[in-house]
């Protein structure tokens, strides 16, 4: 009996992209032949030959070349981790050509503000396309640095008028009664994550000029009751650790012309009865037209590996104790 061989050829444009695809002493080469051990791969000038007995491996390694040909090409820097990125999207059927080049913001000192992951373009796409937008995930998604970089790019297209940033000041093992200074002293802690996230989008002289003149305003969740928010690009950071009336009192302060992105984890509570306002929200909120639930998970975690490590390794636990 014959097996029947399947062949597809990839041209590269360009020495120096295929040099920048085969990597330093052709590593990514030999990582995503150990990655597809089904295929044969062979470069020859600028073209890549894939051949294998299934057709449906050569054709999506086939893809994966080309779509890291069209990153490079675009300007993409192509490293580990980036490869791993790529091939996790391709075999996902997704196109990492049009994710990972998605533009959001030109942040300070001229980096590049974008999405790594599928998950993450998902989520800056709602935020985009919707007035309430809450973005669901474990610590190191992207999704407060992401909605703020979401914020100043609508701030500059002139959108909005100002930026809110906000968040629930709970007590996780300490008591703010013994921190020094007075309210704001003891509450800033809490907000320091919102506002590196600000100093990472514009230079630090430009977010104090908005500081000042209040077009951005960094300021506990309490100091929301009362107001209506319009014209406001407003973010709800933590926001698990708001009680469910808290929510309420949030969700019903938005005024017209307005955006907002809630974030949070439910699996990292610290109200107190661990009541959260977040928990069970989307089964209350379901159907409301211009607002969307995007849950991201331990594929989209962009810190260090062990975080996305450490994040599926309690995501497993978890889906273990629901279905005992």
């Amino acid at each position: 009996m014959t097996t029947s061989t399947s062949t597809t050829t990839v041209v590269v444009p360009g020495t120096h992209v295929m040099t920048a695809l085969v990597g330093p002493r052709d590593r990514y080469l030999r990582d995503i032949e150990q990655r597809f051990p089904m295929v044969q791969i062979s470069v020859r000038g600028n073209e890549v030959r894939i051949s294998g007995e299934e057709p449906d491996v050569v054709v999506g390694v086939a893809g994966l070349f080309e779509e890291l040909s069209t990153l490079l090409q675009s300007g993409q820097q192509l490293d580990d981790v980036t490869l791993e990125r790529v091939v996790a999207m391709v075999e996902a059927s997704e196109r990492p050509s049009e994710i990972l080049s998605h533009q959001v913001l030109r942040g300070a000192k001229g980096r590049l503000v974008k999405p790594k992951t599928a998950g993450q373009k998902r989520y800056i796409d709602a935020i985009a396309e919707n007035v309430i937008t809450f973005g669901l995930g474990p610590a190191g998604t992207g999704k407060s640095w992401l909605a703020v970089a979401m914020a100043v790019r609508a701030l500059q297209a002139k959108e909005v008028q100002r930026i809110i940033l906000t968040r629930p000041a709970v007590e996780a093992g300490e008591r703010l009664g013994f921190l020094p200074g007075d309210l704001m002293a003891k509450i800033d802690p809490y907000l320091r994550p919102l506002y590196d996230a600000l100093y990472d989008m514009l230079d630090p002289d430009a977010v104090q000029r908005l500081l000042e003149r209040q077009v951005v305003e960094v300021a506990p969740l309490a100091f929301m009751r009362g107001r209506t928010l319009n014209g406001s690009f407003i973010i709800l950071d933590e926001a698990q650790n708001t009680t469910p009336e808290q929510m309420k009192m949030f969700l019903t302060r938005i005024g017209f012309g307005s955006r907002v992105v809630v974030t949070g984890d439910t699996t990292q509570v610290d109200v107190p009865n661990g009541k959260s306002g977040l928990a069970s929200l989307e089964k209350t909120l379901a159907g409301i037209e211009g607002l969307a639930f995007v849950r991201l998970t331990g594929s989209d975690v962009v810190r260090h590996k062990i975080v996305a490590d450490i994040v599926a390794a309690y995501e497993q636990r978890d889906a273990e104790a629901a279905s005992t």
